[in-house]
């Protein structure tokens, strides 16, 4: 057990012989314990070094081992749900010395890549995919008639997500060899890993049980009464001392429960499950953080950890750091706590996202009005529906990556009845280290289509805060995005007024260029437009555009830019090509956004200047166009 996470490159000379999986399946069976220790220390180790998510990691150690032990990896297939648990994984398959690399630009991704390694045969990055997609590799490798197993690890939250449910019943129905692992990390399935339970565990997992078991019922099979009345008594049985009884039901031989941290009787049962026939289901029970005092204590706020800086630095910082502006998720928070202190109708909706969207304040203060529904997507926006048609005011908080799984429901259930839902979407435009499963690169263009949608793109705090309760105080359906992280340091005024819905803001005024920004790149905008004496715009509202203002700086300039950080194909910028056009306005545009392309992980700041974002880049850019053009401006 670790109190703290060391600092200087431990010595792990066991882990030091593995390479990769097949030099650990030439290890004897009695070290992996001292291996999973010495991978546990270089785990934290690495994770201190670069940031990054370890406590899901920390609790699988035992299973990664024993499944690259026990499977012929790569050729038996292997696929992580959500992937926040796989740096164990990556350390085993090759990938150690890369690991101070993790989530930096050109470095190793955050999640498993299949670009990155032969050992990642799916990439994830949204939770419950991993049934699903083990399926669709078992059924090819049928097809091919290759000879490998099939193995998905998928968590007890993820198991809570309508997608894995229906994986497990499709699976149950091909009732072909596929192993599920559920790991149960937060005993919100089972109270208690008993004796009793491990052994029928073990039992069920054996091969003299299991070739009765089938032999039974082949003899049984010309009496359906008969075999009918034992395949109860079976369950029956298991039902007892297990939670087995809906995977039973569904189709799939269930195994559990069993202490996910005995390497060696993981080894033990994984290889009796490999001469198994049909859809197995192990029920593993795992300690989220285990090895990590404080991760243990506070497996949730240790779920993950940003790079830990030496006593030195942690000194200098608290000497010479200023009073921290707030996060977007904090400003959110506090409006939604300010906005519930004064109106009954208020409810907090959010599937798995509470902390990060920063509803902590919220559901202590109003539990009654505070719902997470774990990771369900399209269930809470649903939910959110239902609630509306009863007079109820929901508010959903979710990230945008994660609003992209809910989009029927989006559509059909909220925008379509015309419902008075509020959607505040966090982490929308670039996420840095987390990549582009995370990144919120295309809410503006797939919410500006819906009908009945009224969509915000704040470019600070304080907007932040109004804009909220603008979307709030509208009657129909309403989403405010904002990026990940803190904001300008603008001041917040906590009053709940509204804005004009459809009105933008001046924020400068210019000659010869107007640059019409949208959210985070209002800052960009206004650096660029001091440097070339541009008027500058915050648009604040994608839908409906301020059309009046947009004809205005038309009218009165020689260029029109848009800038968003967002997809530019069919973003915000999209949204004004069409105004002008349909209004006859012959004008110059420069549209600015997100490439047509996934951007990879790194810094938001390095990101931003690659893709030609950042001010200095967008200043060259207008000079560009307007020499393009043949503009004369006092910038060229």
């Amino acid at each position: 057990m670790l109190d703290e996470i060391p600092t200087i490159r431990p010595e792990t000379p066991l882990l030091d012989r593995v390479q990769c999986p097949a030099d650990l399946r030439e290890l004897d069976l009695e070290l992996l314990p001292q291996l999973a220790d010495e991978l546990r220390l270089f785990l934290l180790y690495s994770v201190g070094q670069t940031g990054g998510h370890f406590g899901a990691g920390l609790g699988v150690v035992e299973l990664t081992i024993a499944l690259h032990y026990a499977f012929e990896t790569p050729k038996d297939r292997l696929v992580w749900d959500v992937g926040h648990q796989t740096y164990p994984h990556k350390i085993l398959t090759g990938r150690r010395d890369q690991m101070l690399s993790m989530r930096q630009a050109g470095g190793l991704a955050a999640f498993p890549n299949r670009q990155e390694s032969e050992y990642d045969h799916f990439g994830v990055g949204h939770s419950s995919t991993s049934i699903s997609a083990i399926l669709g590799m078992m059924i090819a490798g049928r097809m091919q008639k290759l000879d490998h197993h099939n193995i998905a690890v998928i968590g007890d939250g993820a198991m809570t997500a309508g997608m894995a449910f229906e994986a497990l019943n499709h699976a149950g129905h091909l009732d072909d060899n596929v192993l599920v692992i559920l790991n149960d990390n937060n005993m919100s399935i089972s109270n208690n890993v008993g004796g009793l339970s491990s052994y029928f565990a073990r039992m069920w997992a054996s091969k003299p049980y299991n070739f009765i078991r089938t032999g039974s019922k082949r003899v049984l099979s010309k009496i359906p009464p008969a075999l009918k009345a034992v395949h109860r008594a079976e369950e029956y049985m298991k039902g007892m001392v297990s939670p087995g009884t809906l995977f039973e039901e569904i189709g799939f031989n269930y195994i559990g429960l069993i202490d996910g941290h005995n390497v060696s009787g993981l080894v033990e049962i994984l290889n009796n499950i490999k001469t198994l026939r049909g859809p197995q289901l192990l029920h593993i029970v795992t300690q989220k953080g285990k090895g990590y005092t404080e991760s243990e204590n506070d497996p949730y706020g240790m779920h993950a950890l940003s790079k830990i800086d030496s006593k030195a630095d942690q000194l200098q910082t608290k000497v010479t750091t200023a009073k921290p502006s707030q996060t977007y998720s904090q400003v959110f928070g506090n409006w939604l706590c300010s906005l519930a202190e004064v109106d009954d109708k208020v409810v907090g909706i959010t599937p798995a996202m509470g902390e990060g969207s920063g509803m902590q304040e919220f559901a202590q203060k109003f539990p009654e009005k505070f719902h997470d529904v774990a990771i369900a997507e399209q269930h809470a926006v649903t939910f959110a529906a239902g609630m509306a048609c009863n007079g109820v005011k929901p508010i959903v908080a979710i990230y945008s990556t994660f609003l992209q799984r809910a989009y029927d429901q989006l559509i059909h259930d909220v925008a379509l009845q015309n419902l008075n839902v509020l959607f505040a979407i966090d982490r929308a435009g670039l996420v840095g280290e987390d990549g582009p499963t995370h990144a919120g690169s295309f809410d503006l263009t797939y919410l500006r289509c819906i009908p009945n949608m009224i969509v915000m793109a704040p470019s600070d705090e304080n907007e932040t805060h109004k804009l909220l309760s603008t979307g709030y105080a509208h009657q129909g359906p309403a989403a405010v995005r904002y990026p990940r992280g803190k904001g300008p340091g603008v001041s917040v005024d906590k009053n709940l007024e509204t804005l004009e819905i459809g009105k933008a803001a001046i924020r400068r005024e210019g000659h010869s260029v107007a640059i019409l920004a949208f959210g985070s790149m209002v800052s960009v905008a206004l650096e660029s437009g001091n440097s070339i004496n541009a008027s500058v715009i915050d648009m604040r509202f994608v839908k409906p555009i301020d059309e009046d203002l947009i004809g205005d700086m038309a009218a009165t300039h020689q260029l029109i830019v848009t800038i968003e950080e967002n997809s530019i194909m069919g973003g915000a910028g999209s949204a004004i090509n069409e105004y002008l056009l349909r209004s006859n306005y012959q004008i110059p545009i420069l549209n600015l956004g997100l490439p047509d392309k996934f951007l990879e992980h790194g810094k938001v700041p390095e990101i931003l200047t690659d893709i030609a974002l950042d001010s200095t880049s967008v200043t060259e850019a207008i000079k560009q166009k307007l020499m393009d053009c043949k503009i004369q401006s006092e910038a060229v």
